[in-house]
């Protein structure tokens, strides 16, 4: 069992947080923690996580990520809907990598039930 921290920033192990959603034995629950998973699946590599949780709507065909990529942290900054109660919500936050960070508005659905994610809308 892996006991290193998750890359979303909770204080949870990896196979306790994010890494059960990555290995498809539970849903994210809210579009907050599709977004947390969704960040630790690009700081892990995992491509096929990355277009699963992608809405088919805006869903790419394939992704190229750059292996040299080093993501450094996750902040949440906002949150809006997003919870059992909804089928939409919002995400704002902000991931650092080496080098700089990325602020995004993140646009969240819910498909048959799991939360995807559909669009976003970079921040400055």
């Amino acid at each position: 069992m892996t006991t290193r921290s998750c890359p979303c920033g909770l204080p949870k192990a990896y196979d306790d947080c994010c890494g059960r959603y990555h290995s498809g034995t539970a849903a994210a629950p809210t579009a907050e923690a599709l977004m947390r998973s969704r960040y630790s699946a690009f700081v892990k590599g995992d491509e096929a996580y990355l277009l699963r949780t992608w809405h088919p709507r805006t869903r790419p065909p394939r992704l190229d990520l750059d292996p040299g990529m080093r993501w450094t942290g996750l902040e949440i900054l906002a949150a809006g809907d997003g919870t059992a109660f909804h089928t939409t919500g919002t995400v704002e936050f902000r991931a650092s990598y080496r080098g700089g960070s990325l602020h995004e508005l993140s646009r969240f659905e819910r498909v048959d039930g799991a939360w995807v994610y559909v669009d976003g809308e970079f921040l400055s």
